[in-house]
């Protein structure tokens, strides 16, 4: 019997991916079909994939050309694979045509020419593209149209800020378009908002009830009760109402939650984040008035509760927060700690805007710990350690555009599909809205 084996995406499966595969049949008797997993796939760069991989693996077995479907999670499988599957014929398509010579020492290697005229990358562009709009002061809205175009299916046509002077020439260029708020969601179909956090709830508002998808730096809103009103809109307007905590999008931090879930270091009894700054954030109005309202816990405290609630969920028994805020400004806290106490665990954050500490994060359980260097936000790099070092473990996974592009994907995704995408769940979203409302109101806070 020749066995023969190929791989791909096979991403919006298509008469091309079709022919190729009778084609493959035909070298043997035996067909295996390696489909790569959505991890392997963004480890690469390949972040437009727009189906699942339950999605992709029913279609190509949906052909009837596949004797055997197998999951490509990581560099070097083939060789692997061709080992374990006694596999006689590797074959892929021609435009890749020498990349894979090395596996002529394994088995027979055959180059098959592509269907031309169509690709999945092809099917994909063909949809129309989606407008969005950006509203806020923040730089992190250069990154937002930097990263958007390693997406296909985006085009930013709009700008609302009340204070550009941090936004780059063309941004700054496109927000002398739109004069009110009103007049940018006229030209969108979805916004990015990172204005002031007290702000946000007036802009989503108004954009859900025009029918607008919104993604929106974390925390959604200020308070527990209007983010509940909001996603009450966003569902009777069938629109998309996101948080933005670009780490959550970071294949190492994705992959760490995995192996922190698994058992890899026995049961977690402790989660430790620290995210810190000293850069300057401030943000004027047209006014000139200092909007302070991106302080310690607004800025850094959605991504420094994120791998708390994500590894031990948000039912805690307990918490207190300790704040020390900066002189004659009583909404603006330098630095803020929290602990929670879990029925089995305890967990810790600790965020500065005006205090330099440290930015790790720790995962402690009964068997080692997971520790995740300075800035463990926007990591591409986490270790597995354990009592005798030598079984110590270290992870490396390519960082591409601190996880925004992944973000704007899934945001994209959401829209098309209208399904809800995101890597961070309503529970934990409105978690995360009631620790800052507790610590608006003072509950459970202690101030130093």
């Amino acid at each position: 019997m020749i066995r023969v084996i190929t791989y791909g995406t096979y991403d919006l499966l298509h008469y091309g991916h079709v022919r190729l595969l009778k084609r493959a049949k035909a070298l043997g008797d035996y067909l295996i079909v390696g489909v790569t997993a959505d991890t392997f796939d963004r480890e690469r760069g390949k972040i437009n994939v727009q189906q699942s991989l339950i999605e992709r693996i029913e279609a190509v077995r949906a052909t009837g050309l596949a004797d055997e479907i197998i999951i490509e999670e990581y560099e070097g499988q083939k060789i692997d694979d061709i080992k374990r599957y006694n596999v006689d014929i590797f074959t892929v398509g021609s435009d890749w045509k020498g990349k894979f010579d090395y596996l002529k020492d394994y088995c027979k290697v055959i180059y098959l020419n592509r269907t031309e005229g169509v690709s999945s990358t092809e099917l994909r562009t063909e949809t129309r593209l989606l407008r969005l709009g950006l509203v806020g002061e923040s730089p992190i809205l250069n990154k937002i149209e930097r990263e958007s175009h390693f997406v296909n299916g985006w085009e930013i046509c709009g700008v609302y800020s009340q204070n550009s002077s941090s936004l780059d020439n063309k941004l700054r260029k496109l927000s002398g378009y739109s004069r009110t708020f009103e007049d940018l969601l006229e030209k969108v179909d979805a916004i990015y908002l990172i204005s002031a956090p007290r702000e946000h709830y007036k802009f989503i508002k108004i954009a859900l009830e025009k029918g607008k998808h919104i993604l929106c730096e974390s925390p959604i809103t200020m308070e527990v009760n209007q983010w509940k009103e909001l996603k009450k809109i966003a569902f009777r307007r069938r629109t998309i109402l996101m948080d933005s905590i670009k780490t959550a999008y970071s294949v190492a931090y994705y992959r760490l939650l995995l192996l922190a879930k698994s058992n890899i270091i026995g049961d977690i009894v402790s989660v430790d984040a620290t995210c810190t700054s000293l850069s300057d954030f401030s943000v004027f109005d047209t006014n000139n008035q200092n909007m302070t309202e991106w302080n310690s816990i607004c800025s850094w405290g959605p991504t420094a509760l994120l791998p708390i609630f994500q590894l031990l969920g948000t039912n805690y028994l307990s918490k207190n927060i300790t704040t020390h805020l900066m002189d004659n400004q009583k909404d603006f806290d330098l630095f803020t700690k929290i602990s929670f106490v879990y029925p089995h665990a305890v967990a810790s954050m600790k965020v500065g805007r005006g205090v330099k500490s440290e930015g790790e994060l720790v995962i402690s359980g009964t068997k080692g710990y997971i520790y995740v260097p300075a800035p463990w936000w926007k990591t591409d790099y986490f270790e597995v350690r354990y009592e005798n070092s030598s079984e110590n473990k270290r992870y490396f996974y390519q960082l591409e555009g601190e996880g925004i592009r992944y973000e704007l994907l899934s945001f994209l995704k959401s829209i098309l599909q209208k399904r809800d995408f995101s890597y961070i769940s309503d529970r934990i979203s409105v978690s995360i809205v009631k620790v800052i409302e507790d610590y608006e109101s003072r509950i459970d806070t202690t101030l130093i």
